[in-house]
């Protein structure tokens, strides 16, 4: 089984935001699909079961994704446990996979990393933070521009793609997936 964890933040107000790139990205996926988001209550996400691959889109906000993620893991017996005091790490590098924006790099480029840590994004600290592991890989996608040099990041990540940036986006999407 394999978790594909979309980050972002839930409602209208926030569709196209750099910040909710790791939601389209999962979006797209269930779109190719044709498979519907579902909400779930006790995850407090909206979930896109493909068999042996689950689609989730946290639905606490960025800067508490752990928390649903973390409850999610812990549903399916993925999460690390701790068994007499010593830690046994499961196999998070192989099922889970964290979608996220990356200000340190530019619009259209991408980076897959293995346990690595947050370099500051808020919502990977917080499932590092919840997990108590960063042993999981996260898909980095650049949503820098020449507006960011002016703009302050906790700002910037909050305004919305512009016409040319979503032809950018669109035309990577497929080739971001396929690193999935």
């Amino acid at each position: 089984m394999k978790l594909i964890i979309g980050l972002g933040n839930p409602g209208e107000q926030y569709n196209n935001t750099r910040h909710n790139i790791g939601f389209m990205i999962v979006d797209k996926i269930a779109e190719d699909k044709k498979i519907k988001w579902q909400m779930n209550k006790k995850f407090n996400a909206l979930i896109a079961d493909l068999g042996e691959i689950i689609l989730v889109k946290p639905q606490t906000f960025m800067n508490a994704s752990g928390k649903s993620v973390s409850a999610i893991l812990r549903y399916y017996k993925l999460i690390p446990q701790t068994i007499f005091g010593i830690k046994k790490e499961s196999n998070l590098g192989e099922t889970l996979t964290v979608i996220h924006d990356e200000l340190d790099l530019p619009l259209g480029g991408y980076k897959l990393s293995l346990n690595s840590g947050s370099a500051g994004h808020n919502g990977v600290q917080s499932i590092i933070d919840n997990l108590k592991t960063k042993n999981f890989k996260r898909l980095r996608v650049g949503i820098a521009t020449e507006a960011r040099e002016h703009i302050p990041g906790d700002k910037f990540v909050l305004q919305k793609f512009n016409q040319e940036e979503l032809k950018v986006i669109n035309k990577i999407l497929p080739e971001i997936i396929s690193q999935i």
